[in-house]
């Protein structure tokens, strides 16, 4: 018998590819999630109107609009009781109430621990990557904790960074990449496979 889905807030600053990829992913069953709420925190990006456009709800948090303490407040209210939070290209800093401690989580297009950080997001991660001849870069999902870019790993996939490669080619593989990661890691929560233990995370085998 399934088990009720996991309920899921997806916030972005952007686009929404990656909410799209999510939400793909739950419309053709490979996902047992259910898209609670969207939130963005600008009004004004292509994220809010496909979201609006899927039917989903979707709520705008302006960073702008807020001193710091105000946007935490409106951002966790935002949220609300869900299972999962789920960051798609959010760039402003969430202060995780200790209630959602290993409930939040985020992909980055990098292999981090290298190249996160602080205004790294985007093409800056990529330009970055080919500045230093790296040979290699992916994509890495991640829990979230209080500094950008910082938590527990969960899963990384990784591409070939090529001799000819612009910020925009490796983007394009990493984005495939993420494509993949992101769905894999939120079906492992999911599952209740994930185990955060002491900062360590453990995928446990699959019940039969």
């Amino acid at each position: 018998m399934q088990s009720e889905p996991t309920r899921l807030a997806v916030l972005l600053s952007g686009g929404g590819r990656t909410l799209l990829n999510i939400h793909d992913r739950i419309l053709d069953g490979a996902l047992n999630a259910a898209i609670e709420v969207v939130i963005s925190s600008r009004g004004d990006v292509a994220g809010v109107e496909r979201s609006r456009a899927r039917g989903l709800r979707t709520v705008v948090v302006e960073r702008r609009a807020h001193d710091e303490a105000g946007f935490q407040v409106a951002l966790t209210e935002a949220v609300g009781e869900v299972d999962l939070v789920c960051m798609a290209g959010f760039l402003s800093l969430w202060r995780i109430p200790q209630a959602m401690e290993g409930r939040v989580i985020n992909i980055h297009p990098a292999l981090l621990p290298d190249f996160g950080g602080k205004g790294m997001y985007g093409a800056r991660v990529h330009e970055a990557v080919i500045a230093v001849g790296a040979v290699e870069s992916g994509c890495t999902v991640h829990f979230c904790d209080n500094v950008y870019d910082h938590g527990p790993t969960i899963l990384q996939r990784k591409v070939r960074v090529l001799p000819a490669d612009s910020p925009d080619d490796l983007a394009a593989r990493v984005f495939q990449q993420e494509c993949i990661a992101y769905p894999e890691a939120i079906g492992l929560f999911c599952e209740g496979r994930i185990v955060l233990d002491d900062r360590q995370v453990k995928i446990s085998k699959r019940s039969t």
